[in-house]
């Protein structure tokens, strides 16, 4: 039995998959809330209790920045050790990814319904692709050809510096900017961007959830802007999304991704119509003398958000 999980800053998922005719088929699995939990060894053994069996291999994709198969998630107060939990399951080995890598291989086993195109582009299979997602935070991986397939390679372009593209965006930047001491990329293009760019928009318009730091108020900005509900929240999403739009383009640029840009994470699945109008592909393309080549380069949204879980089961499987 193969034990696989997605741990991020919200939410944990685990998940127990058996091997049946070379396909890796689910048996059980739960989500977990992250902050009620001192670590991630207590998610495990509790998962395991409730699903008794015996584990042959292992793989957790987990949002921060692994070395030496150990990392300090990047939005959890944890330390996760890959040599202590493979002794913990008794294994011999348990592999650590970055979320964003776990992605990357789990969108090599997703089905055509699993993604939605929203940009045709030339498709160069064997090309390099990239995968951004936003949620909690913003992870961005690239996947490379070895000459028989796709790896994953992780980065932190997250917490690069955020670039300006237009005027606003550079007030934006000023705004942030005397509020926060770096302004990165994962400030904006996250759950939490979103109450940043409403009350840069206009300070004025207050909604639920904005002065309490329990609460989320990024689930209903993002309604009230899908819906036209408030003019406020539907120019915090447009301006959200083509920031996000001009970040993809800037990853595609820098790995030269003719393959494909892959959108993961929650956030893109809840605002999908938005990244369908068009907004999102027009600010992917619009560099300095790339257009044509950016325009050439399919774009889709990945519908699965267990596409990270997937992965690492994947990796677990082919001892990658």
């Amino acid at each position: 039995m193969i034990l696989a999980g997605d741990i991020g800053g919200t939410k944990c998922n685990l998940g127990l998959f058996d091997l049946q005719q070379e396909k890796l088929v689910r048996i059980a699995d739960k989500r977990f809330a992250t902050s009620e939990y001192p670590g991630l060894a207590e998610i495990v053994l509790e998962f395991l209790r409730e699903n008794d069996s015996k584990i042959s291999a292992a793989s957790f994709g987990v949002a921060g920045a692994v070395v030496n198969n150990a990392v300090h998630p990047a939005n959890i107060p944890w330390f996760v050790d890959g040599a202590a939990m493979a002794k913990l399951l008794g294994l011999g080995r348990l592999r650590l990814l970055n979320d964003l890598e776990a992605t990357g291989y789990g969108i090599g086993v997703l089905g055509p319904t699993e993604l939605v195109t929203i940009h045709i582009g030339i498709p160069e299979p064997r090309a390099t692709k990239v995968v951004i997602a936003a949620g909690t935070g913003l992870g961005e991986a690239v996947l490379y050809w070895d000459g028989k397939q796709h790896l994953a390679m992780p980065t932190e372009g997250g917490h690069a510096d955020f670039a300006p593209h237009t005027l606003q965006q550079v007030e934006l930047w000023r705004y942030i900017k005397a509020r926060e001491p770096y302004v990165s990329n994962e400030l904006i293009l996250s759950g939490r961007g979103f109450q940043t760019i409403h009350e840069f928009l206009d300070p004025s318009v207050k909604h639920a959830g904005f002065d309490d730091p329990s609460k989320d108020p990024a689930p209903g900005i993002t309604q009230r802007g899908l819906s036209g509900e408030c003019p406020v929240c539907a120019s915090t999403v447009d301006l959200w999304v083509e920031i996000y739009g001009s970040e993809a383009g800037n990853l595609a640029v820098r790995s030269v991704a003719r393959g494909g840009i892959y959108v993961a994470g929650g956030i893109a699945v809840k605002i999908l119509p938005k990244l369908k109008d068009g907004r999102f592909a027009a600010r992917v393309k619009d560099k300095e003398k790339m257009a044509e080549f950016l325009a050439k380069i399919p774009i889709q949204v990945v519908l699965n958000e267990e596409c990270p879980l997937l992965g690492a089961a994947y990796v677990a499987w082919k001892g990658l």
